[in-house]
């Protein structure tokens, strides 16, 4: 979009593995931006050079902006920035909140807004950082149609697909029953390639079954090139952010009285690879894990 004095000015927060291509994507779009340092400077530094300007604190984020982009680890941190922002000078202004959320907390913060003349949107995410770099995201929103078309243009600098959903809350659990979903394939998938490790079957030749099957997918192409090509940095989400989510998606089942007979296996399975300190591995690293749980030696990929 071109820049005009009607361009809201925007400030994000998170700007890590999602959040550095997004940022960069909205500062291609014409957006002016300010970004607020987290753990790591060299994304800050790399969207300074692009163009923006840096924020010395949540505050002074606040006040630069007129609509601000959260990719934060979870509900706590966005609880904080919230009441941050609330503490300021808000009316008229916005939230857009991308991170993995908790939707009991999403509700219950777009409430407060709405009583300071704010407005909170949850607005996460799928896909990986190649396609927040390449500005192809799929975004998820809730919000009412009104504010939709507010922030659409914003969203549409780093989304490909780009989906309302519903009303305020409703992003935060379709992200969270998209991970769920995606989050017990990983966990078969695990489980599948220990089993067949302990009957002689390595993963190359499982591969080649479900590889252009009726069960391949693009999920089971990213997670199986560990198993098959000892990948490291192959589908890039840590299992603590993944025990974080499904912690969530078992809270929100148990808020809405349903039984959680697959979301709470899933959850402790995460979180039993978090507690012996594999929170900061990837996701397909749940492939060795099960395996080393059950005793079971990985077997590596033959070729013939």
């Amino acid at each position: 979009m071109n820049q005009t004095t009607d361009t809201p000015r925007i400030g994000f927060a998170g700007v890590g593995l999602m959040g550095q291509g997004m940022a960069k994507n909205i500062l291609e779009a014409g957006f002016p931006l300010t970004v607020l340092a987290h753990r790591k400077r060299e994304p800050v530094e790399d969207l300074k050079g692009r163009g923006a300007e840096e924020a010395s604190d949540a505050a002074d984020l606040c006040a630069r902006s007129d609509i601000l982009v959260l990719c934060l680890p979870g509900s706590p941190q966005v609880e904080a920035f919230v009441a941050t922002f609330l503490a300021g000078d808000c009316g008229g202004k916005a939230i857009v909140d991308c991170s993995t959320s908790n939707p009991v907390s999403t509700r219950a913060l777009a409430e407060n807004c709405r009583e300071k003349d704010a407005t909170l949107i949850d607005a996460p995410l799928s896909r990986t950082p190649k396609e927040a770099w390449e500005g192809t995201l799929d975004v998820m929103v809730g919000a009412s149609e009104a504010d939709f078309q507010r922030v659409k243009p914003l969203l549409e600098s780093f989304a490909g697909k780009l989906v309302r959903v519903g009303e305020t809350g409703a992003g935060h659990t379709m992200k969270l029953l998209n991970n769920f979903i995606s989050l017990g394939y990983a966990s078969i998938y695990a489980e599948a390639f220990a089993i067949g490790a302990k009957n002689g079957l390595d993963p190359a030749t499982i591969d080649g079954v479900i590889s252009g099957g009726r069960m391949d997918c693009p999920f089971w192409q990213t997670f199986k090139l560990f198993a098959v090509n000892g990948d490291r940095e192959a589908h890039k989400f840590a299992l603590s952010n993944a025990h974080k989510d499904m912690r969530y998606v078992v809270s929100m089942a148990t808020e809405s009285g349903v039984a959680t007979r697959m979301a709470g296996p899933i959850k402790d399975g995460l979180a039993t690879a978090e507690a012996i300190g594999r929170g900061g591995d990837y996701l397909p690293f749940l492939t060795e894990i099960v395996a080393e749980l059950n005793g079971v030696k990985p077997l590596k990929t033959t070729t013939g």
